[in-house]
């Protein structure tokens, strides 16, 4: 297929300056550029010092407005987030979607705004542990991605993260056969929505991902890469993850 691994990392609301310390040790650790992408999405207000330090690293948002300026006081743009640095942005990730109620129409206009300024977007869907156990989960990724999915989607452009919500952060992984049928799902109905790019964007799956596991993770089908929380704050920690993915 030719997709090249990609371990992204979201700090989500954690990290000061004496945080990109991590950024320097990880950097360090690597004799040679690892054999995979590298993304790490820190607060905004890290996101142009994170670009000064990370040599290779691509630094991007958590999250962006659709609009590129105007009156949305403790917002920030996909053009503002350009101009710090930044080459991508998470959207639609579950805590946006439950902590801010965001619908699909929502994350897929902030997706549009991504590339409007250059960036990446790294779309997330995903399913409640109440959805799973209801049997729903299929279509509930489904529905998400039909939705929060726009047209001008590319491999360019466009990275897709599936994270099973209840598996963020609590330490339940579902099973290695749980995360192929999820993932070949998902393939398929890109192809039915995007036949032309849907070989070319990239799936990540991101759910308690660490050292550990990642490897078995990566070599999951059509799992290409992850989206990683806790273990990416520290440098020992997603160092693994980036071998993992550098190996797989």
């Amino acid at each position: 297929m030719g997709r090249k691994k990609l371990a992204a990392g979201n700090w989500k609301m954690n990290g000061v300056k004496a945080s990109l310390g991590e950024i320097e040790a990880l950097v360090s650790a690597f004799t040679a550029p690892p054999n995979c992408d590298v993304l790490i999405c820190p607060p905004a207000t890290l996101v142009s010092a994170m670009v000064a330090v990370s040599r290779g690293i691509s630094i991007g948002g958590q999250d962006c407005h659709a609009n590129a300026s105007g009156a949305h006081t403790g917002d920030i743009s996909a053009e503002q987030l350009a101009d710090a640095g930044a080459s991508a942005v998470i959207v639609g990730h579950s805590e946006r979607r439950a902590d801010h109620g965001e619908s699909d129409a929502e994350v897929a206009a902030k997706a549009e705004a991504a590339w409007r300024a250059g960036l990446t977007a790294v779309i997330c869907v995903g399913e409640t542990e109440a959805e799973r156990d209801a049997g729903e989960a299929l279509s509930i990724v489904g529905g998400q991605m039909a939705g929060s999915i726009p047209a001008g989607a590319t491999g360019a452009n466009t990275v897709l993260a599936y994270e099973p919500v209840w598996a963020i952060g609590t330490g339940k992984v579902p099973t290695l056969e749980d995360i192929a049928e999820m993932h070949d799902y998902m393939r398929a109905e890109l192809a039915k929505s995007h036949p032309a790019e849907a070989q070319n964007i990239r799936f990540l799956y991101g759910g308690s991902v660490k050292p550990t596991n990642a490897a078995e993770i990566f070599a999951v089908s059509n799992v290409d890469g992850a989206l990683v929380g806790g273990a990416s704050l520290k440098a020992a920690d997603f160092g693994g993850i980036i071998k993992a993915a550098s190996e797989a």
